[in-house]
């Protein structure tokens, strides 16, 4: 491991370090390789003795976000806290991995036995070596729905490193399987949309009315692909976030045009969809989100599979409804950004030793104190598995609540904070 690298700059009454450490790409020493991993740590004036938390970023592929205001959880923790915000390997400027740089590997196959070391177990492992780096220190940590997943891996490999640990929206089953998780997952799904249909009675029947447009009329995304009904009905994401009932709306609330007596779909729609629809700025999601659930067995396209037992995703099916966080196997035959990446994300899909992630015997005899935001309607972290780890993990806290849907840390993370910390520390 090389020494860590930081350059620091000023924001607003606060010291900025962004630092980049060298590490293993296969921490286990199976495969050689090293990659870059970036964290930019945010310290108060005045906190520069304070304890640190390292934040875990939703996703997976996501990088840490960039605040252009200190505001919302981290203008609460940095009352305490140094804060750093971890980029996941893979993500930001943690060697970032896109089809430009899995295009180095020169097979599908290598390509899916790389994408194997971005897990959530290497992902730990990264962020013991930077800690140590850091002077060696515990940490406070916070995850975010995926960063929860994380956090639970982290309590099971390297509980050592850990003071405290919070987490919104992202404690997983530790003992499902990806199958579970998108029964659940449709369920719900199919529940949000009887919700929007109530708050917006006229958009479904406006959704219907695009998709036989589109199963009948050629319509190009901005980007030069066109769009199909099935891939269209994937917006439907945006359910399970506060803000996305509105959202949606203003997405489907003019979408036709006519020219020259032909009836179109308006180049502000299709950009507006094209936005949503793309995996561009991340694809690793794409690659990665069922590998997060795989627990010693192959996934082989869960998502895909469990849709045929909820009839009311069929194409064909009585009444529009849109899907949620799921990704299939002809998103990479659709999405330009995923064209090239096809082959390795089925190789990915149909590995059958992807290690399991959490360790149910360690997190029985778990010492750190947990406190856990669990929101009873989530459409993407089901519920009743969120409750069960909460009941595994010994000394486990938890915040349950139906206020906030999957996105509360982003819309009351203030309030949710000062709640997970008063409930770690009682």
């Amino acid at each position: 491991m090389s020494p860590l690298v930081t350059e620091s700059h000023r924001v607003d009454g606060h010291d900025v370090h962004e630092h980049v450490l060298t590490v293993p790409l296969d921490h286990r020493g199976r495969a050689p390789g090293t990659i870059e991993v970036f964290a930019r740590e945010y310290v108060r004036d005045g906190r520069g003795a304070a304890p640190r938390l390292v934040f875990f970023q939703g996703g997976p592929g996501h990088p840490a976000n960039r605040p252009d205001v200190v505001g919302g959880w981290l203008e609460r923790a940095l009352e305490e806290f140094r804060v750093v915000l971890l980029d996941q390997r893979g993500t930001g400027r943690s060697t970032p991995l896109d089809r430009q740089g899995l295009a180095e590997l020169a097979t599908p196959a290598e390509q899916a036995r790389y994408l194997t070391h971005f897990r959530a177990d290497s992902i730990v492992a990264d962020a013991e070596l930077l800690r140590n780096a850091l002077g060696g220190d515990t940490w406070a940590a916070l995850g975010q729905s995926y960063g929860g997943f994380c956090l639970t891996t982290y309590l099971s490999q390297a509980p050592h490193g850990l003071r405290e640990v919070l987490i919104t929206a992202g404690l997983p089953g530790i003992a499902t399987s990806a199958d579970d998780v998108y029964r659940a997952t449709y369920a719900q799904t199919a529940l949000r949309n009887e919700e929007f249909s109530v708050r917006y009675p006229r958009d479904l029947a406006v959704a219907q009315q695009v998709a036989d447009h589109l199963d009948g009329v050629e319509e190009f995304l901005p980007t030069g692909e066109r769009l199909s009904s099935r891939r269209f009905r994937t917006i439907g994401i945006a359910l399970g976030q506060a803000t996305g009932f509105d959202g949606l709306h203003f997405a489907l609330e003019d979408p036709f045009t006519t020219v020259r007596g032909e009836r179109r779909l308006r180049e502000r729609f299709l950009l507006e969809v094209g936005r949503r629809v793309s995996f561009a700025a991340h694809p690793l999601y794409a690659l990665l989100h069922e590998s997060i659930y795989a627990q010693g067995s192959a996934t082989d396209w869960a998502a895909h599979r469990v849709r045929a037992e909820f009839p009311a995703f069929a194409l064909d099916a009585p009444g529009f409804r849109f899907t949620g966080e799921h990704v299939y196997p002809w998103q990479f035959e659709e999405d330009p950004a995923l064209v090239p990446l096809r082959a390795a994300a089925d190789l990915l899909a149909a590995d059958p030793d992807l290690p399991p992630l959490y360790d149910a015997d360690v997190l029985a005899e778990n010492t750190v104190p947990v406190a856990a935001a669990v929101y009873v309607d989530d459409m993407f972290v089901p519920y009743e598995f969120s409750r069960a780890t909460a009941t595994a993990i010994r000394g486990a806290r938890t915040f349950v609540t139906n206020e906030y849907q999957h996105d509360g840390l982003r819309v009351d993370g203030k309030r949710l904070l000062d709640v997970l910390l008063g409930l770690a520390r009682r």
